[in-house]
């Protein structure tokens, strides 16, 4: 859209804005009343609020543009349209409340945005508190929602606790550890002041080339609605009759969001983004299921998927977002579009943004994850409704759905964060449990070559180790994507953790002596007269298309160390992955081989399975392949042919 059609739309807003000040209803305001009952409150503020405050709940915006800097900006540029209204409308004396920004019905942080680098709680507090007063001075006073990714931890919060990525949730098949894991990750979200969470993902990954495999808790639709019980920890536990809707416990619980809807798990290749060709049953039988759990827990939002079902976008299918999912399943929360989900309902994205809002509201979509051109959405949606395309029912459900989320949060009685929760954030409480976590989602593919005893667990006594490879000794490798920044980094200076050599140097007898070398030399090996090698070697961080991968080798130099190392000294391989990789060429030359997926911020516990602390039992949530000519391939599928089979893993004796 041009510049000047974005200035006719934001012109014709604030008419309408002006136009409407009056139509507030009359009489007590009930939904200020907790004691109403939910339908009484929600009908009552609907019926007080005008067109242009009903498209502001329906709004998403990102908090870079929620700031007082583009408030005071844009309150420059009011001056300017109070004049061309006193203009055309001979109006003068009034205030023009645009509510753009301080009646969107929600601000979110995308990933990687944070107020400040290293920002504190205190300074995540501040900024969602002003961000929410503003909110809270507009005609009627409706609470912002603030939304974050927490996919496997706060990860966008310095020194928070990350838990292993979902893949290696599913590897424990321990749905109460799930519920623990939600419930810490919704203390320390609470903790910055913020109460809602796009988490979990509940993606069946049927192609582990897909970006977001590690996402997914398993290929099996069963593992992955076992595993929804993470729900239930973040929102807490809802009572008999709130079962099926929308709920939140309380200040220590967060509203939840099951994403993406539906069938992401199972694109083409599995091309992030791109096309899942399966029929309806099929998407029934496999890709449906984790939500009817993520209903049944009360999950309060759920989000659409980029994807298309066969060739229709998800944010355009009226069919599976209103017809099953709002009226066959009942769902009562609100669906929220992916980031700019309404934009890439065309190709290229945003070249009709018209007929892309047109398309996304009328297909069921209630709030929309703008996340920046907010006069877009607001213009064209406000021209789509008058002139009678989208009818204002369409609106009225959206708006009632997320005032639904609203109180049954409780974010009109508790608005603002709760400093008393501040010391949750990466508490050990946590960091145990996340340790415990990594513990339970390691895979112990091989232990001994064949004919040959066991090698694991390792002896603590013995005279020197080697520890080599690129992920030994890197805190931002281990943690893999969606930690700290978006595609995540390298390094160990972006948050608080242990890294596994830290680990391994804090668990062995003082008598041993730990020799780390990331990428040594053959002569090194030869003679450095070890007792055994650790070799970690696996995927550097990525996020979503960039993880996008068609040969799913373990990337250089891990190959190279492997074969250097393996083929001199006696070698235990720990894979740090967001999935399968190639391993069969080196396979026979390793005496045992562990997968430790994504573990997080706590490395202590790939050392504590090691040594024999606590038993290795991980079981396979994803099939590993010998080829990547043979994927797709999931167990139950034909011509079944794996290196390691769905749900295989070998289990030890600890060794106290």
């Amino acid at each position: 859209m041009s510049h000047t059609w974005r200035c006719i739309h934001f012109l014709v807003y604030c008419c309408l804005m002006l136009s409407s000040v009056g139509a507030q209803g009359s009489g007590d305001p009930k939904y200020k009343d907790p004691k109403q009952p939910l339908n009484v409150r929600i009908k009552d503020l609907l019926s007080r609020m005008t067109l242009a405050e009903k498209i502001g709940q329906m709004s998403q915006i990102e908090r870079s543009v929620a700031t007082p800097d583009v408030m005071t900006n844009y309150y420059i540029g009011m001056n300017l349209i109070t004049k061309f209204v006193d203009l055309i409308d001979n109006v003068s004396g009034l205030t023009i409340n645009l509510l753009l920004i301080c009646d969107s019905g929600s601000v979110l942080s995308g990933g990687g945005s944070v107020p400040a680098p290293q920002a504190t709680v205190e300074q995540w507090m501040s900024m969602v508190t002003d961000i929410q007063k503003a909110a809270l001075a507009t005609r009627l006073g409706i609470p912002m929602i603030y939304g974050i990714d927490a996919v496997h931890g706060h990860g966008n919060v310095y020194k928070a606790t990350i838990f292993p990525h979902n893949v290696g949730l599913g590897a424990t098949r321990d749905p109460e550890l799930a519920r623990k894991i939600g419930a810490a990750v919704a203390l320390e979200v609470r903790a910055t002041g913020i109460p809602y969470i796009f988490a979990p993902c509940v993606a069946v990954c049927r192609d582990p080339r897909w970006g977001r495999c590690y996402e997914s808790f398993s290929e099996d639709p069963k593992v992955v609605q076992l595993m929804t019980k993470i729900i239930t920890g973040f929102q807490g536990q809802a009572p008999p009759s709130s079962k099926g809707k929308p709920f939140v416990a309380g200040t220590k619980n967060v509203a939840a969001c099951a994403k993406h809807y539906v069938g992401d798990g199972g694109t083409y290749m599995g091309i992030n983004e791109n096309n899942t060709i399966i029929d309806f049953s099929g998407l029934l039988r496999i890709h449906m299921p984790p939500y009817y759990n993520a209903i049944i827990e009360s999950v309060s939002t759920i989000m659409v998927s980029y994807s298309s079902w066969n060739g229709v976008k998800m944010h355009a299918n009226h069919f599976l977002v209103t017809d099953f999912l709002k009226n066959k399943l009942k769902f009562k929360g609100f669906i929220i579009s992916d980031w700019q989900g309404l934009d890439r309902i065309t190709s290229p994205p945003g070249s009709d943004y018209h007929l892309s809002v047109k398309l996304g509201v009328l297909a069921g979509i209630d709030m929309i994850m703008i996340p920046y051109n907010y006069t877009d959405l607001i213009g064209n949606l406000t021209s789509l409704v008058h002139d009678n395309t989208i009818p204002v029912s369409r609106i009225n459900d959206a708006v009632s759905r997320i005032l639904r989320v609203k109180f049954t949060m409780g974010l009109f009685e508790n608005p603002f964060p709760d400093p008393s929760l501040a010391g949750e954030l990466g508490k050990q409480e946590h960091r145990d449990l996340a340790r415990e976590a990594v513990r339970k989602s390691l895979v112990l593919l091989k232990n001994g070559k064949y004919g040959e005893k066991p090698v694991l667990p390792l002896p603590k006594k013995c005279g020197k180790i080697l520890v080599a490879g690129s992920h030994a000794d890197n805190l931002g490798y281990q943690c893999g994507g969606w930690t700290i920044t978006w595609q995540g980094l390298g390094g160990n200076n972006l948050t608080a953790g242990t890294t596994i050599l830290e680990g391994i140097k804090a668990t062995i007898d003082g008598s041993a002596q730990v020799v780390y070398s990331e990428e040594p030399s053959s002569d090194f090996v030869q003679k450095g007269g070890f007792s055994y090698a650790i070799v970690v070697v696996g995927e550097p961080p990525y996020a979503e298309t960039q993880g996008d991968n068609l040969n799913l080798t373990i990337p250089a130099p891990g190959p190279s160390v492997i074969e250097t190392v393996c083929s001199k000294v006696k070698c235990i391989v720990v894979l740090i992955s967001g999935r399968p990789l190639v391993i069969e060429p080196y396979i026979n030359k390793i005496d045992a081989f562990v997968a430790a997926w994504l573990p997080g911020t706590e490395g202590k516990g790939v050392a504590d399975v090691l040594f024999g602390d606590y038993p290795f039992t991980g079981k396979l949530s994803r099939t590993w392949f010998k080829s990547v000519n043979q994927l797709p391939m999931n167990v139950g599928d034909p011509h079944y042919d794996p290196l390691f089979p769905f749900g295989f893993g070998l289990e030890t004796q600890p060794s106290y």
